[in-house]
């Protein structure tokens, strides 16, 4: 006889068949293993989709990026030759343009037209002195045989006239040095220019040798970059500059010459451009690109470049779709694309639209090419 506890643990027939149900869908849900856990067998979540592109290895033309300023190719200064005399014209002001051997300032020359008179008396005085001194010796020789005349007489008589042909030679120096002076007194252009300075006035005593004007020769001007001592090796005469000054003036250039020296004070070279003035002016500054031959490089979309605790890095795309960040070295921008130095091998497969948003070991979705 069953006991009233005995019959409370019994249960219908139909609520032990709902329990044994039950039972078997839990265990199909863990795989069929009691204890089984779901997070065992699932896959990673992407965490972004993002587009990818090869890192690429081309030839590209190589620039050398250096600064540097504007100076006259000869900055000529103008002055006169003689000193003492009155300026009594001037015949060119800042910004003339000017032709070789131009008058530019003429000087007050009633002295110097007096003293080349003078040199011209002296001259036709030694010149009678001369003749008379020949005449005498062929006088003396002609009868040094009869015995009228001794020795010693003709031996003054030739004294005489190598003295007088003497004085014919220095006074045609004086003469020839008082016609320079004269012609002195007018300043003239040395070469072809444009006058850019001017320090003389109408008026003042000229000084010989003293600074009148300045006139930039040819009007030629050069650039002269500051090319570091490292770089100078591939500098080379003839190769294209493109220059771009403070205003935005882009003119045209080619090395003419390469300092043979290095400045100790900054570690540079100077390398000398030759230039067409008028576009760009004397003492403006300069930004210039040297084209220093070609060279394979290693490009990739600036866009795939991301900026990180200062540092510049690309996202590297491996095995599952896994993205591994790689630090990487820039050299410059080509238009769309950045030059690497080192951080990446051609062929790697790099992150390009979304890498601002990846981290280090991020699963992604890579897009399907158009997308």
């Amino acid at each position: 006889m069953s006991t009233p506890a005995a019959s409370s643990l019994r249960l219908p027939a139909s609520a032990k068949v709902l329990a044994v149900a039950a039972l078997v869908v839990s265990l199909s849900a863990c795989g069929g293993r009691p204890g089984a856990s779901g997070a065992d067998n699932a896959q990673p979540v992407a965490a972004l989709t993002v587009t990818t592109t090869p890192v690429r290895n081309e030839e590209v033309a190589r620039q050398l990026q250096v600064t540097g300023s504007v100076f006259p190719w000869q900055d000529v200064i103008i002055g006169s030759e003689v000193g003492g005399y009155r300026v009594a014209a001037v015949l060119v002001d800042v910004g003339s343009p000017v032709k070789k051997d131009q008058v530019l300032v003429r000087l007050a020359d009633d002295l110097l037209q007096a003293e080349l008179d003078s040199r011209r008396a002296a001259l036709r005085s030694a010149e009678a002195s001369q003749v008379n001194a020949a005449a005498a010796l062929r006088r003396g020789e002609s009868i040094s045989s009869s015995g009228l005349l001794s020795a010693a007489d003709l031996d003054t008589l030739r004294a005489q006239d190598v003295d007088a042909k003497a004085r014919v030679e220095t006074a045609t120096a004086d003469l020839r040095t008082a016609e320079l002076r004269a012609r002195y007194a007018n300043v003239t252009a040395p070469d072809s220019g444009t006058i850019t300075s001017r320090t003389v006035s109408v008026g003042q005593i000229a000084q010989a040798g003293a600074e009148m004007l300045r006139m930039l020769r040819q009007d030629r001007v050069e650039w002269r970059a500051e090319v570091p001592e490292a770089e100078l090796k591939n500098i080379a005469v003839g190769q294209s500059v493109a220059l771009t000054a403070v205003d935005g003036t882009k003119v045209s250039g080619t090395v003419r010459a390469v300092s043979p020296t290095v400045q100790a004070s900054n570690r540079t070279g100077l390398v000398y451009v030759d230039i067409t003035a008028g576009m760009v002016r004397p003492g403006m500054f300069a930004r210039g690109e040297i084209q220093v031959g070609k060279g394979n490089a290693l490009l990739l979309p600036v866009a795939s470049v991301v900026m990180q605790d200062g540092y510049s890095y690309v996202f590297v795309l491996g095995d599952n779709d896994i993205v591994t960040r790689h630090r990487v070295e820039p050299v410059g921008v080509r238009g769309d694309y950045m030059e690497i130095a080192s951080g990446v091998e051609a062929g790697n497969i790099v992150a390009v639209k979304g890498a601002g948003f990846l981290k280090d070991g991020d699963t992604v979705n890579v897009a399907a090419e158009g997308s």
